[in-house]
């Protein structure tokens, strides 16, 4: 298997598009404002932004913030939530990682920590109001957002995510057939701790996913 570090590791010819998105992603990538103007409590530890993208990509993977093993590799959804992930969307993990047509951009781009009973916290809240809105104008080629967890629903969706995150993945029928773009689509966060929901809801695995397998592919064999 490829390792995903390695992918797109040539340099490609970029326009006057990519070069802005890159020069913003090296802005990002040296962000501390979590460490240095937190909003709260300080990171406790190095700010590492995890978040990947180019200005052709078509598909946006809009999860919550990064995980112990993602902050220790620097690579987005490399544990057992990007497994499953990849599995409900039908993607290798060559296509998954080809950041040319899918732009990974989580709530938050660092690793917020852990509670103590050993659960991630919530993404930080100074990275979004900080940087998301910069990068979506850099994404105009953007037209599906996979929008991974709460917290992205809230943020891509606004009132229409409704009052919980089980309520905006039920209305995933209605919400995908808004008009314009990009169109959002709300996903549950596939880690092992949604085991639960995913076994009282069989209905995303047997109806939504395969749909949202349909709507990936389609952008990606266009």
């Amino acid at each position: 298997m490829t390792d995903p570090v390695e992918l797109n590791a040539v340099d490609q010819p970029e326009d006057a598009e990519g070069d802005r998105l890159q020069a913003l992603l090296s802005r990002i990538h040296a962000c501390t404002i979590c460490r240095d103007q937190p909003r709260g409590r300080p990171l406790p530890h190095p700010p590492r932004p995890v978040v990947r993208a180019r200005a052709t990509a078509r598909i946006a993977i809009c999860g919550q913030a990064p995980g112990t093993r993602v902050h220790a590799s620097g690579v987005p959804f490399s544990d057992p939530s990007g497994v499953r992930l990849r599995a409900w969307l039908g993607l290798t993990p060559e296509e998954f990682y080809d950041e040319g047509r899918i732009a990974i951009a989580p709530m938050g781009f660092c690793f917020p920590g852990q509670t103590p009973d050993g659960s991630d916290l919530p993404p930080r809240k100074e990275c979004a109001p900080a940087w998301r809105a910069a990068l979506f104008a850099e994404l105009p080629k953007v037209e599906l957002v996979l929008a991974v967890g709460r917290p992205a629903q809230i943020w891509h969706l606004g009132r229409e995510a409704g009052p919980s995150l089980g309520a905006a993945v039920a209305d995933w029928r209605r919400l995908i057939a808004r008009p314009g773009l990009p169109v959002v689509a709300p996903l549950p966060h596939p880690s092992w701790r949604n085991n639960v929901w995913l076994k009282r809801n069989p209905w995303f695995e047997a109806e939504t996913a395969p749909e949202l397998r349909r709507m990936v592919r389609a952008l990606l064999d266009a």
